[in-house]
């Protein structure tokens, strides 16, 4: 049995090891050639700075956030009167009775509570003004997006928040922001 291991033609072995070294190496240089290829067609863009710099969004998030202060400043003023009004009741306290004190109390609670509803509504509406702004201006970059790719023979774009690190000539947010400055000036904002 040892006589007919030694004795075996090793040759068809020797082959196979040749063949599979091949197949290897032009599945190397294949996947070399596939990437390089690939990395020309795949690019990146930073939706934020999109967001934040183009006019359409600066100018909307300039109107939300006047809005924001607008509202914060009403509410600051509103809470300023409660306490006043609240220091009011306790210096009348043992002026009143203690039926007319638990009445004046208890409409100074529905007061703090109503304007607790109204600052939390308000400053909700304010939330989904902002993610009604941002979804219609995503919405309007989808096209730009969409054309750019096709006249660049771009084949994926990529968030920045996702990319690790990449070539800076492969980012697209520039032209993008500029294309769509001169399509979109502004956003209607609720």
């Amino acid at each position: 049995m040892y006589q007919k291991l030694l004795t075996l033609n090793w040759a068809p072995l020797f082959n196979m090891k040749k063949i599979t070294n091949k197949f290897f190496i032009t599945l190397f240089l294949f996947s070399f050639y596939f990437s390089s290829s690939l990395a020309e067609r795949v690019h990146f863009i930073d939706f934020v700075k999109v967001l934040n710099k183009s006019k359409a969004g600066s100018t909307a998030q300039d109107k939300l956030k006047t809005k924001f202060q607008t509202e914060t400043k009403k509410f600051k003023e509103l809470e300023d009167s409660i306490r006043k009004k609240e220091k009011e009741i306790i210096s009348q306290k043992k002026l009143i009775t203690n039926e007319e004190y638990q009445k004046k109390i208890e409409a100074l609670r529905k007061r703090i509570s109503d304007l607790q509803k109204n600052k939390t509504a308000s400053f909700s509406n304010i939330a989904k003004s902002r993610n009604n702004a941002k979804k219609a201006l995503l919405e309007a970059v989808n096209p730009i997006m969409k054309k750019y790719m096709e006249d660049n023979k771009i084949q994926l774009v990529l968030d920045k928040s996702g990319v690790l690190m990449g070539d800076q000539n492969l980012e697209i947010t520039d032209q993008i922001i500029a294309i769509l400055n001169k399509e979109l000036s502004s956003l209607k904002v609720n």
